[in-house]
C-alpha cells in the first residue's frame, strides 16, 4: 500500500524533498542547495537546470530513507516570481532570472502605461511592482528583443520541474498566479496583459487547479530521481500559499508568517479583494485567496548583517546565537534607534522600487546588539503597519500569526513580533511548511482526502507552541510605532533623489 507523499520544495537557496505520512508526520527527508548568482547590481539569476540537479539530488536522498515504491503521489512547492525563458529545443536562451532582481524597475510603469495600473491590479490582484515576472518579461522584450523572440515557453519553477518530471510544461493556478499575468477571478491567462506584452498563450505553461493530477513520472525522469514510473504527479503551488495551506490558515482568524528570506503574511478570505496594502493571492485549495503583505528584508537582512557587517564566515551559525542574547539584554527601543528594514525596496504597503533601508538614530554609543535588536523591531513594526491597514480596509483582523521560516525558531524575533503587532504568534513543529503544504495537494490527488481543505485539517500539526504579547510591551511598542509609521513618508524624497545619484545605467544588451 502506497502510505507516503513527497513534498518537493524548490525554493531559493536548496531543493527539499520530504515524505509525509497521513498524518501529516515526516517519513524520510533529503536536501540538496541551488546556486545563486549575481551578475550585476541588484541582478540575480539561476542555472535552471540547477533547479533539476538539486531536485534529483534531494529525492536521492529522500530514498536511502523511505522506499520509492510507498510513494503515492508527488507535487511541487516552488520559489516565486522566477522563470526562465526556453528556447526550441527547451534549453534556456539565458540564465533563470530571479524573484530578488529588480533590474526591471523602468518596465512597471512602461507595462502599466500600456494596460492601466488600476486594470493590472484588478486582474491579477496586485499593484505594479518589480516583483511579478511580467515586468522582468517585458525588459526582455525591451532589452533582448532577440532572446525574447527566440523564446516559446517562458516557464516558472513549478512548470520547469514539472516538464522534467512528466513531459510537459504544467503549472498550478497557485503558481502562476504571482507571476503577474495570470486574472485571479477567471483563473485563466489575462489576455490584455499578453498582448502589451506581445505573448501568446501557448508561450505560457498550462495552468491547473492545485490538487489536481497533471501527470506521471516517466521513464527517464524515474531513472534520475529515483521515483517509480507512473508515480502521480500533482499540481503544487507557490512556496507561500502552500505554507498556509500546511498551517491550516484557511479562515480569517489565523494568518501564516513566514519568517524566511522574505517576510511573508496572509490572511484568508473568500471574496476576491485587492487594496494598495496587500498583494491577492489565489489559495491552493482551488478557492478563496490570501490577501498576503510581503517585505522583502527578512532572514535576508539578518543573514546580511551577520555576515557583512559583524563579518562572520558563511556557514558560521553561532553568530546568532551570540547577536540574539546581545539583543535579547536590550530594552524596548534599541537605546533611541530604529530602523526602516527596506534593504530590498518596498512592496506592500507603498510599492516603491527606490525605498531604501536606514538606520535612523545611530550613536557612537550604540553596539551590535543594539543594531541586530533593530533590525527585528524594524520587521515587526513594518508587519504591525501593514497588518493594521489591512484591518482598516477590511475589517479583518486575525486572533493569531502561525510563523514559520528561519526565522521562527529566534524566541527573541517572535516576542517581539507579537508585542510589536499585539498578536499572539504561534509556532509549528513542522517547520518544512512549504513541503507540507506541496504533500497535502498530493494527498487530494492522490484520493487520500476528498479535497485539500480536508486533508489540510488532517496533515496541519495542531501541536502549536504560543507566543503572547506582553501588555506593557505592547504599550511601548505602540508607542514607538507611532514615530516608526513616520519614517517613509519623511523619507520618500530623499529615497527619490538617492535612486538618481547613481552610475549611469550600463547599456549592454544580449539578443
Amino acid at each position: 500500500m502506497k502510505n507516503l507523499v513527497v513534498g518537493l520544495d524548490s525554493s531559493t537557496t536548496a531543493t527539499k524533498a520530504i515524505a509525509w505520512r497521513r498524518d501529516g508526520t515526516i517519513a524520510g527527508h533529503g536536501r540538496s542547495p541551488i546556486p545563486l548568482l549575481s551578475p550585476g547590481h541588484n541582478r540575480y539569476e539561476q542555472d535552471p537546470e540547477d533547479w533539476w540537479r538539486s531536485a534529483c539530488g534531494a529525492l536521492q536522498g529522500l530514498f536511502q530513507k523511505v522506499a520509492p515504491s510507498d510513494v503515492a503521489a508527488i507535487a511541487i512547492a516552488n520559489q516565486r516570481e522566477t522563470f526562465v525563458p526556453l528556447g526550441q529545443d527547451g534549453h534556456p536562451v539565458r540564465p533563470a532570472i530571479v524573484w530578488l532582481d529588480q533590474r526591471c524597475e523602468e518596465e512597471v510603469a512602461w507595462l502599466a502605461g500600456r494596460v492601466g495600473s488600476e486594470r493590472i491590479h484588478q486582474i491579477t490582484g496586485k499593484p505594479p511592482d518589480m516583483g511579478p515576472v511580467a515586468y522582468r518579461i517585458a525588459w526582455m522584450l525591451r532589452h533582448e528583443k532577440g532572446l525574447f523572440e527566440r523564446t516559446v515557453m517562458f516557464a516558472d519553477v513549478h512548470a520547469y520541474l514539472a516538464r522534467r518530471l512528466t513531459g510537459t510544461f504544467q503549472t498550478s493556478w497557485a503558481s502562476a498566479d504571482p507571476l503577474g499575468m495570470f486574472d485571479l477571478e477567471e483563473e485563466a491567462w489575462s489576455p490584455e496583459i499578453l498582448s502589451a506584452l506581445d505573448l501568446s498563450r501557448e508561450r505560457l505553461p498550462q495552468a491547473a487547479c492545485p490538487g489536481t493530477v497533471i501527470g506521471t513520472v516517466g521513464e527517464s525522469a524515474a531513472a534520475t530521481t529515483g521515483l517509480h514510473p507512473g508515480t502521480l504527479v500533482v499540481a503544487g503551488g507557490g512556496d507561500g500559499q502552500a505554507a498556509g495551506l500546511a498551517v491550516n490558515s484557511l479562515s480569517r482568524e489565523r494568518a501564516y508568517l513566514n519568517l524566511g528570506t522574505a517576510v511573508v503574511s496572509g490572511v484568508y478570505s473568500n471574496e476576491y479583494r485587492i487594496g494598495r496594502a496587500w498583494r491577492t493571492m489565489g489559495s491552493c485549495t482551488g478557492r478563496g485567496f490570501y490577501l498576503e503583505t510581503s517585505l522583502r528584508a527578512g532572514t535576508f537582512l539578518t543573514d546580511w548583517f551577520a555576515h557583512h557587517v559583524c563579518q562572520a564566515a558563511e556557514g558560521d551559525r553561532s553568530i546568532f546565537e551570540q547577536l540574539e542574547a546581545e539583543a535579547a539584554a536590550v530594552p524596548i527601543g534599541s537605546g533611541g534607534l530604529l530602523t526602516l528594514p527596506y534593504w530590498g525596496a518596498v512592496m506592500t504597503p507603498y510599492w516603491d522600487p527606490r525605498a531604501r533601508g536606514c538606520f535612523v538614530g545611530l550613536s557612537g554609543s550604540h553596539r551590535r546588539g543594539q543594531l541586530y535588536r533593530s533590525l527585528l523591531e524594524g520587521i515587526a513594526l513594518e508587519q504591525a503597519l501593514v497588518t493594521g491597514m489591512i484591518e482598516d480596509a477590511t475589517g479583518m483582523r486575525a486572533k493569531e500569526f502561525v510563523a514559520i521560516g528561519g526565522g521562527a525558531a529566534s524566541d527573541l524575533w517572535c516576542q517581539i513580533m507579537a508585542d510589536a503587532t499585539a498578536t499572539t504568534v504561534r509556532r509549528s513543529r513542522t517547520v518544512e511548511a512549504s513541503s507540507l503544504g506541496a504533500a497535502i495537494c498530493a494527498a487530494a490527488g492522490a484520493g487520500w482526502y476528498s479535497n485539500a481543505v480536508e486533508a489540510a485539517e488532517a496533515m496541519s500539526d495542531n501541536t502549536l507552541r504560543d507566543t503572547q504579547p506582553s501588555s506593557e510591551a505592547c504599550a511601548r511598542y505602540a508607542e514607538l510605532f507611532g514615530i516608526y509609521r513616520e519614517l517613509y513618508p519623511t523619507l520618500r524624497e530623499t529615497f527619490s533623489k538617492l535612486s538618481q545619484f547613481r552610475p549611469e545605467k550600463s547599456r549592454e544588451t544580449r539578443g
